[in-house]
């Protein structure tokens, strides 16, 4: 910080020195658990979300007594964040050690990494003590290795209190490695090898779902240092979905198929409502926290209190779902294996378990089984029995409007947009073939750009086109449960609180190969024009994202009689939104879509209504490790 305060301040200085005691102080005063992350600017990428917790919300904070004047002391410090901050964001290029300018006076922080170049490094400086790589050619692979760097020492330095999640995994486009932009399978091979319990999962759900362009996944969004522009991977999202989480054998599932961690979370990313004010229920840009997205954790607290602690274990866990507009919010998925004769375990036996922990919210802690996150470890020949329970909860959600789907209307069904109900759950099964082997030919390589992925009519290509460090094709569709299909699930009611809930459970036979499943579910049929395939996969959201009206094609029809205009403030209060709204993007030319002829200027489903109409939840995988067959390595 400057000796003569200048108004602007470093991030690191404004963790440490004004953000984190005022969040001890709110923390306190609300008895929630709070703690303090960011987005720090990637040196070599894009975004990540991550923290390091140590010294934040200490235990002795639970019985500080607040000042009822001006002026608070806080009890704990984010001084571990604020220094990583400094030595690590790509965004700090600030040369204090984090001191007042010109003295010696402050942190003093030295940025080194034991065992690493650090001063040997060509990318040094000296004065700032840290690693600061020049722009320009080459800057995007020494910006890596600098993130590999700040893995590394926050493995030194708080193996326990750090995560390291890539954000909005997809947008930034494929790698450059002569400039900052976005990741490729290799990169998050390279972060998860260097520090498997930091950096154990990756945002592939981005926030930012109400834009123009879903989660801000846009065709042509980024310009390299080539001077051309390339799609974020995939070219947009999925449902909602980037495409590494949401192709099936695509980069998430390359990531589960060497046995290690690379959990799937969502992110709100919540800026500002676009058009809209901040209190608004619409929003042409985002959602607030929770509001539409949200990461449901197991958090194993015991008798105590939530504590930053216990949700980071809870994160690393691999223990959680991602779910939207609150399509679902109870989930067990359970795997136990049952042997042959006497002892062997009944499909009820283990659907109970799955029932108690889904009622009850809580985890299963039975021998011979696993859950979310975890690996069950068997003899070749078991079986594997797995049972699914979910919640879809009755009434309404977070949406602002009651008025029909437009993407179901395409297909005759009657649903408001905010009473969404659960349509089907698919699983999914990958087999497990080990780590890859860094400069092995399948262990880097880039996602498909632009067209070779996402043509101009808003068709994909299929795996076939991208390179085999980025696939797993052993994955696929093992089954689909929904009421009706030929593997129906059955509805119960809680003996707990009463509500309905949802229970499925089959056996895989005499398994031989170690392997992995995992779950998505939506409110979206198969075959939904422009929203899903005939296999049930989503489609891309091109015929959504408004920034380009012509490829819009679902038609919004329903006027209604409670519909304000743009400039009229309207929140929760001002009651449900019964039509079409106002700040929908419209058709610029006639059109004719799966549900006829549109006319010019016809209301099309696009911004939050695109979002809260397609919902989607995906689950982190149960893993199966057969012995003699391959290892599980990085799961517990």
């Amino acid at each position: 910080g400057a000796a003569t305060p200048t108004g602007n301040m470093w991030r690191w200085q404004s963790i440490q020195e004004f953000q984190y005691p005022l969040l001890e102080y709110l923390s306190a005063l609300s008895n929630v658990p709070l703690f303090m992350g960011m987005e720090s600017v990637v040196a070599g990428h894009e975004h990540t979300s991550m923290s390091i917790i140590t010294g934040q919300m200490p235990a002795n904070l639970d019985t500080a007594i607040l000042p009822t004047s001006a002026g608070y002391t806080a009890q704990g410090n984010a001084n571990a964040l604020a220094q990583w901050s400094y030595c690590f964001d790509r965004g700090d290029t600030d040369t204090s050690r984090g001191n007042y300018t010109g003295t010696a006076n402050g942190n003093n922080w030295n940025c080194s990494v034991t065992g690493s170049l650090n001063a040997a490094d060509v990318s040094w400086n000296a004065t700032a003590q840290k690693l600061m790589p020049a722009s320009g050619a080459g800057v995007g692979t020494k910006g890596h290795n600098k993130t590999l760097e700040a893995l590394k020492w926050m493995v030194e330095n708080h193996p326990n209190g750090s995560y390291y999640v890539p954000a909005h995994l997809e947008r930034a486009g494929p790698f450059d490695p002569n400039g900052d932009k976005g990741f490729n399978v290799e990169h998050l091979r390279n972060f998860n090898n260097t520090a498997p319990n930091v950096a154990f999962g990756f945002e592939t759900q981005p926030g930012h779902g109400a834009s123009a362009n879903r989660g801000e996944y846009q065709i042509l969004r980024n310009t390299f240092s080539d001077g051309k522009k390339y799609d974020s991977v995939g070219g947009t999202t999925y449902g909602g979905t980037g495409g590494y989480g949401a192709v099936i054998g695509g980069g998430g599932d390359a990531l589960l198929g060497a046995g290690r961690t690379g959990w799937f979370f969502a992110s709100s990313d919540w800026h500002n409502r676009g058009i809209f004010g901040p209190d608004d229920c619409r929003s042409t840009q985002d959602f607030q926290p929770g509001e539409y997205q949200r990461n449901y954790t197991m958090v194993r607290k015991g008798s105590d209190k939530i504590r930053p602690q216990t949700v980071v274990d809870g994160l690393r866990s691999g223990n959680n779902f991602a779910a939207s507009g609150q399509l679902i919010d109870r989930l067990a998925l359970v795997a136990c294996s049952s042997y042959a004769g006497l002892g062997a375990r009944t499909n009820a036996a283990v659907e109970s378990l799955a029932v108690n922990a889904a009622i009850n919210n809580t985890d299963i802690n039975a021998t011979g089984c696993a859950t979310m996150g975890e690996k069950l470890v068997v003899r070749p020949g078991a079986d594997i029995i797995v049972s699914v329970v979910v919640r879809d909860p009755a009434g309404a959600n977070n949406s602002p409007y009651s008025f029909p789907n437009p993407s179901l209307a395409q297909i005759g069904v009657n649903q408001p947009l905010n009473m969404p109900v659960l349509d089907h759950i698919d699983v999914i099964r990958g087999m497990v073939s080990g780590y890859r082997t860094p400069g092995a030919a399948d262990y880097a390589g880039e996602w498909p750009r632009n067209t070779n992925w996402l043509r101009a009519d808003g068709t994909t290509a299929d795996l076939s086109v991208v390179p085999a460090a980025a696939k797993n094709t052993t994955a696929a569709l093992l089954k689909t449960f929904s009421a009706s299909s030929s593997t129906p699930w059955t509805p119960f009611t809680s003996s707990v609180d009463g509500t309905q809930f949802l229970k499925m459970t089959f056996r895989i036979p005499a398994v031989a190969a170690s392997q992995y499943v995992r779950l998505r579910g939506t409110n979206m049929p198969a075959a939904v024009p422009y929203e899903t395939d005939a296999n049930g996969n989503p489609l891309a959201d091109f015929y959504t994202n408004a920034q380009t009206p012509a490829n819009l094609r679902i038609p919004c029809t329903t006027v209604g009689t409670n519909v304000p205009a743009n400039g009229v403030s309207w929140t929760a209060a001002s009651g449900l939104i019964d039509g079409c709204p106002a700040h929908m993007a419209t058709a610029p030319a006639a059109i004719t879509t799966a549900s006829g002829p549109v006319a010019a200027g016809q209301k099309m489903v696009s911004y939050d209504v695109a979002a809260w109409s397609d919902l989607w939840f995906y689950s982190n995988p149960v893993y199966v490790e057969v012995s003699g067959s391959t290892l599980v390595a990085g799961v517990k």
